[in-house]
């Protein structure tokens, strides 16, 4: 059975970017929240060289109808050539916090 609500995590170098963004998404009514952890260590191979950069980690809780229109308004904002934009299905939850992600997002 498929999930109707999905996690969308993205990675980004700067705070000020990412608030942008989360409230670009919040205006448009693309997610219902959007967290952002600060503090992560990202390393990774980029154009053939190990990097290593301090990123902060967005958790953007939305229903999975929106996903195509956030990952177009996150690439739209979001610096990086290749934006990391990952998607988890929310298998299940508390149902009043489905709701309300339906609710924020319709």
């Amino acid at each position: 059975m498929s999930s109707h609500y999905i996690q969308i995590m993205v990675s980004i170098d700067d705070h000020k970017q990412a608030e942008h963004i989360i409230k670009v998404l919040l205006e448009e009514r693309l997610i219902a929240c959007g967290q952002c952890l600060p503090g992560m260590s990202s390393y990774y191979r980029w154009q053939g060289k190990v990097c290593c950069d301090e990123e902060y980690l967005l958790l953007l809780k939305t229903q999975k109808q929106h996903l195509k229109a956030a990952e177009h308004m996150i690439k739209k904002h979001h610096r990086y050539d290749v934006p990391e934009i990952i998607v988890v299905d929310i298998v299940d939850g508390h149902n009043d916090y489905l709701n309300w992600i339906k609710d924020e997002t319709t």
